[in-house]
């Protein structure tokens, strides 16, 4: 189950609670927050225009699963969504 706390607005936007990134693609906290530096895990922040003003729509892509969020100005989650996308290109580690 998740609550309002895991999302939350600050000055620079939203935060997302590890905890809920890490239910649903299966990987530890850190893991999360290894995968968003290195950005094998990104992210894409959308803001509602016309009827979905005051909406903002989070989504979090890691390999071929997507986790989409909708939330109000305040950073309450309205809605939850997951579903299958092609794979994303990973960035270059720099190893060989």
């Amino acid at each position: 189950m998740y609550v309002m706390s895991d999302v939350t607005r600050n000055a620079d936007g939203f935060e997302v609670d590890a905890r809920l990134l890490s239910a649903t693609f299966g990987l530890t906290e850190r893991e999360i927050k290894a995968r968003m530096r290195d950005g094998r895990i990104t992210t894409l922040s959308e803001k509602g225009e016309g009827e979905d003003e005051g909406r903002w729509r989070m989504t979090f892509y890691h390999g071929t699963q997507a986790l989409r969020l909708t939330v109000d100005k305040d950073g309450n989650l309205l809605s939850r969504s997951t579903f299958p996308v092609a794979a994303r290109a990973q960035p270059a580690s720099g190893k060989e």
